[in-house]
């Protein structure tokens, strides 16, 4: 059901934005963009149970109207199965055989609704990674042959202004997976969510400093 109701979401809030970021997208990629670098978590789900994926990015801003840029992201969870091995000393053993996976993805975010304290956004990454398992026979560490891992998340941001320079945010997407291990396809292709505490720092200091230069030309934010 969620699942249904997920892609039901994401294809309405894609096709209403289509021609509003094709227009935006002109008149904002002209102008000096600034750097967007994030170190961020979110959750999903893996056989009912939480799990952890971590993640750094590095890409621009446009006029606060869009993010664009590449990021890393790995699984931070302990998240395993039990496997029958031999070990190092030649005798049956039952071992912790744990998943692994990493991707490189392209991101983008554009703004699409935004008033004094909210603003709604639909975050969208794409990208390639490899999966495989790892456990340890007793003497050293034992990993499995990587596959190969596509995946495709579009998503929803919702933020909240509490003051100028800081305000709570939180992120609901679904990640679509294709890969070349038939036992993982189904298990990662997953809701994921976060929640944020938001700091803008630029507000800061045109707040802490409000007759230095920069301040003057940029100001703070008008909510």
């Amino acid at each position: 059901m969620f699942k249904k109701v997920s892609l039901i979401v994401f294809i309405v809030c894609r096709l209403t934005i289509n021609a509003q970021f094709l227009d935006t997208i002109k008149s904002i990629t002209h102008k000096r963009p600034s750097v967007d670098a994030r170190i961020e978590t979110r959750n999903s789900f893996f056989e009912n149970g939480r799990a952890k994926v971590t993640g750094v990015r590095l890409g621009l801003i446009f006029q606060k109207k869009l993010r664009a840029g590449v990021g890393y992201s790995w699984l931070s969870s302990d998240i395993s199965e039990k496997k029958a091995i031999t070990n190092y000393l030649g005798n049956k053993d039952t071992v912790n055989n744990y998943l692994k996976f990493g991707y490189i993805a392209f991101y983008t975010d554009f703004v699409f609704y935004k008033k004094k304290r909210w603003q709604v956004s639909v975050p969208l990454q794409w990208g390639a990674g490899l999966t495989w398992y790892n456990y340890n026979n007793g003497a050293e560490d034992i990993a499995s042959s990587k596959d190969y891992l596509l995946l495709y998340e579009p998503g929803i941001s919702v933020q909240f202004k509490i003051f100028r320079w800081c305000g709570l945010g939180t992120d609901i997407a679904y990640r679509f997976t294709l890969q070349n291990n038939q036992g993982l396809r189904n298990k990662l292709n997953s809701p994921t969510y976060g929640f944020k505490f938001l700091i803008w720092f630029d507000q800061l200091y045109y707040l802490g400093f409000p007759k230095s230069k920069h301040s003057k030309k940029y100001g703070p934010a008008d909510w």
